[in-house]
């Protein structure tokens, strides 16, 4: 059981919801841990071929608790064993490499370290209602939490610096004009369109995107002989796969393959 989440399962897609309202979702010590965990059990759960990961209330996530900040300021940190910082790293890096698609449904703000979570998720899906700041230079603050890896692969590097220098707010359009979302609908059919491509997502064969996800997330460091050797292991990997022998008769029979996700 979580305080500051609500999971929900639909077939094999899983749902993690922050579900910190009256904060907006504000990543405190407390729902950083509880995401850990959360992110923990669903990479570990075979049965769940693809997650979403939103924010209940009309936010997906304001950003770095300032308010818990100011608190440990004055000697009220609850968790003085922990540094948030270094839980906020780790929580982005675990979206990240999550070895399953993740799907960001977004309704409201996505602000700062909220940004980077969503940013580190596969795809993002907004609402028309959406909206996104990558708010650190507002306060006189360059961007972390993996912001700035995060954005140019997503974005492009000019649109990422002048989403970072101007501190700008960007509508939903604006987002998806420069590629920060990849879909937008309006507030009443979001859920809607991200379960429909969440299960899309699920039903492909899950080693297989696995592999894809890790290549493709790994290419920018490797020489392309490199990467080609990379992707010869994927390959004996994917191989082994009831999933690859399911596909290679289905393309034999002419018939659409039905994967396990094994």
């Amino acid at each position: 059981m979580f305080k500051y989440l609500e999971t929900e399962r639909h077939d094999a897609v899983g749902v993690i919801a922050l579900n910190r309202p009256e904060a907006r979702n504000a990543l405190g010590m407390g729902i950083t841990i509880e995401l850990r965990r959360a992110l923990r059990e669903a990479a570990a759960d075979a049965t769940m071929r693809a997650l979403i990961l939103t924010g209940r209330g009309g936010a997906f996530s304001a950003g770095a608790d300032v308010k818990e900040w100011a608190g440990k300021g004055q000697g009220d940190n609850p968790w003085p064993d922990m540094n948030w910082m270094e839980e906020s790293l780790k929580l982005v890096q675990q979206v990240h490499d999550m070895p399953k698609p993740v799907v960001a449904m977004i309704d409201g703000a996505a602000v700062g370290a909220g940004l980077d979570m969503a940013l580190a998720c596969d795809f993002r899906y907004a609402s028309d209602k959406a909206k996104f700041i990558c708010s650190y230079t507002n306060v006189g603050y360059s961007p972390d939490c993996g912001g700035t890896w995060l954005m140019p692969r997503v974005m492009g590097l000019e649109a990422a610096k002048r989403f970072a220098f101007t501190g700008d707010l960007w509508l939903a359009d604006e987002a998806l004009a420069n590629r920060l979302v990849s879909h937008v609908s309006p507030r009443e059919r979001l859920w809607d369109h991200t379960l429909a491509f969440a299960q899309r997502l699920a039903s492909g064969p899950t080693v297989a995107i696995a592999q894809a996800k890790r290549l493709l997330n790994s290419a920018h460091a490797r020489s392309l002989p490199d990467q080609q050797i990379e992707e010869l292991a994927a390959g004996k990997v994917c191989a082994a796969t009831r999933d690859h022998a399911e596909g290679l008769a289905a393309a034999n029979e002419r018939r659409a393959p039905r994967f396990v996700g094994a």
